[in-house]
């Protein structure tokens, strides 16, 4: 539930950031991409621009700004929920310990989840998130397309986010996965190198609590 509640407010964030960019362009004005623009910049541009500006329409872009503070409180407020529980749950901690894992992941794999040995493998759980190609059949040919993209949208779309962060560190460190992941970008792609240690993550996780066992690294 907790989860489903945040999902929605980030949703929400996500109009009112690009309505206040529109309005903001119907002046000419731009501000760099980015939500963390929006928030270091977006009173500065007002100021900056004021004199383009009407009274009103400053004030309801002022309006806005203040509805989007609102929104990140709120969401700061669940994320501190989940950090508590995943504090709270032996199985959570475990879970973080994986390189790209934090406290969202965590708690909403364990969530959705639950018993992890209803799956026989990781494989099968990876399947089951949609992080294993599709196979189509054509006479004798077998073909490997991208992933299949079933299952919880929510649950994978942490994984492979987390997984991102995972390859930008990799090209600074020498480590054996380190190296793997560059091989791997520098072969196919950095989009498919994400999805690649997202399942690759997935099936270390699904071992952690399969086997109630703790992340070794090596």
């Amino acid at each position: 539930m907790l989860h489903r509640i945040r999902s929605r407010l980030v949703q929400e964030r996500t109009p009112l950031i690009n309505q206040m960019r529109g309005l903001l362009l119907e002046f000419g004005i731009t501000i760099p991409q980015g939500i963390g623009q929006i928030r270091k910049s977006f009173l500065e541009v007002l100021d900056t621009y004021d004199y383009a500006l009407t009274p009103r329409s400053k004030l309801l872009l002022t309006e806005l700004y203040e509805q989007l503070k609102e929104v990140d409180l709120k969401i700061g407020y669940y994320d501190k929920r989940v950090q508590q529980i995943c504090r709270e749950s032996e199985v959570c901690q475990r879970l973080t310990q994986v390189q790209g894992i934090g406290s969202l992941t965590a708690t909403a794999l364990v969530a959705a989840v639950g018993d992890a040995k209803l799956f026989q493998s990781g494989r099968q759980m990876a399947a089951w998130l949609g992080l294993v190609p599709r196979h189509v059949l054509a006479g004798e040919s077998r073909f490997s397309l991208g992933i299949s993209k079933r299952g919880d949208r929510y649950l994978r779309s942490l994984l492979i986010h987390g997984a991102r962060a995972v390859v930008k560190r990799a090209e600074h460190k020498l480590d054996t996965m380190s190296c793997w992941i560059r091989g791997l970008k520098e072969r196919r792609g950095y989009n498919k190198a994400c999805v690649a240690v997202a399942n690759k993550n997935c099936r270390i996780l699904w071992a952690l609590m399969a086997h109630d066992s703790c992340y070794e690294a090596r």
